[in-house]
């Protein structure tokens, strides 16, 4: 779970201005351990300026692609996505964890589905590969995007969308928003959110002809979609969603002062068949977090309750988390938390990684 692979940069393709897409050289003997599922994402870790720094991000391509690349868009003061794309150089060696992800639906050639996505940003890198792995693999099936950019210069995969819609003439519906650019159409131009989703859902694709949403984008787009086509009746499990950024850095974290100062939990890690334990005396330190500064080697990424690297079952004892966005209501029910965002409640906390 927690084993990194060094891979080379095979290709390094500059998408647009502030976005390159990286493509690693996977041995051989790797291709199974590599082998991904469309809507997935791989984790890189690296060392800059002698700190260990690890970052997610989605596959873009199809797994009928035979290739493992990402897009990585430069984010201002971000550090790994400003060396990706100032520094980083074909024949550099990156350590990658194996994929992970469920952003993603069973497919099957014999379905006949309409899948409509809202992507805005970068979050067009695995809505690009469900798209895409869809209409290869689903000759019935149909797919509507909505695509909110800044300008024309900013869209990601522009020219492969275009590729897409001329061999997929009768099956692809692309729409194209633009928030800092005028598209000739107010309805095309301005971000995509609630009223918008709204206007989309009663003038072009009425919720009762989507089997499937999926949504990715930064958190105030994709929850706010959400929770207009929840209104709408949408099923919850028809609703496919995945964050690009939070606002959890901003957000102040609950404080967990309703334990006494003499807060004190002993927690137990089981991973790779191996356990091993620590004390806990911080109420506002996360599992993870402690687990890292105890010396420990867990699988995390996003550290902001995204992208599920860190999941684990609580086996005894219980635990708080501050935020959730990648855990499925069954799965908390079942006891599973995001240790970067969870606190233990109880004086004793056991986690398997491996459940």
């Amino acid at each position: 779970m927690t084993t990194f692979y060094p891979l080379s940069v095979k290709d390094i393709r500059r998408e647009t201005a502030d976005c390159v897409s990286v493509a690693f050289a996977v041995p051989e003997a790797l291709q199974g351990t590599f082998a991904f599922t469309q809507g997935q994402y791989i984790t890189l870790r690296t060392q800059l300026e002698g700190e260990e720094v690890r970052r997610s991000y989605s596959l873009c391509v199809s797994p009928l692609d035979n290739e493992l690349r990402v897009a990585i868009k430069e984010v201002p003061g971000g550090r790994f996505s400003t060396f990706a794309n100032q520094q980083l150089q074909i024949g550099d060696l990156v350590e990658v964890l194996p994929p992970e992800g469920r952003f993603f639906t069973p497919l099957d050639a014999k379905q006949a589905k309409h899948y409509v996505a809202f992507a805005a940003g970068s979050g067009i890198t695995p809505v690009f590969s469900i798209m895409k792995t869809i209409l290869e693999t689903e000759p019935h099936s149909r797919f509507t995007l909505f695509y909110g950019n800044q300008r024309t210069e900013t869209i990601i995969f522009r020219e492969a969308i275009e590729a897409l819609k001329n061999i997929y003439l009768q099956r692809l519906s692309v729409y194209y928003l633009l928030s800092k650019e005028h598209t000739g159409s107010d309805l095309f131009s301005g971000r995509i959110d609630r009223n918008r989703c709204r206007t989309f859902t009663e003038k072009l694709i009425p919720v009762s002809n989507v089997d499937e949403f999926f949504l990715c984008g930064p958190e105030e787009m994709t929850l706010s979609v959400r929770d207009e086509l929840r209104a709408q009746g949408v099923a919850r499990e028809k609703i496919h969603l995945e964050l690009f950024g939070t606002n959890t850095g901003k957000r102040k974290k609950k404080e967990h002062t309703t334990i006494d100062s003499d807060y004190a939990a002993e927690v137990s890690i089981q991973l790779d068949g191996n356990a091993f334990s620590f004390l806990m005396t911080d109420p506002n330190e996360s599992v993870l977090d402690a687990a890292l500064r105890n010396g420990a080697d867990l699988p995390f990424a996003c550290k902001g309750g995204v992208c599920c690297t860190c999941r684990a079952k609580v086996e005894e004892g219980k635990a708080d988390m501050d935020v959730n966005y990648a855990l499925e209501p069954d799965e908390v029910a079942a006891g599973f938390i995001l240790t970067c965002q969870a606190h233990p409640t109880t004086d004793k906390l056991v986690v398997n990684f491996d459940a």
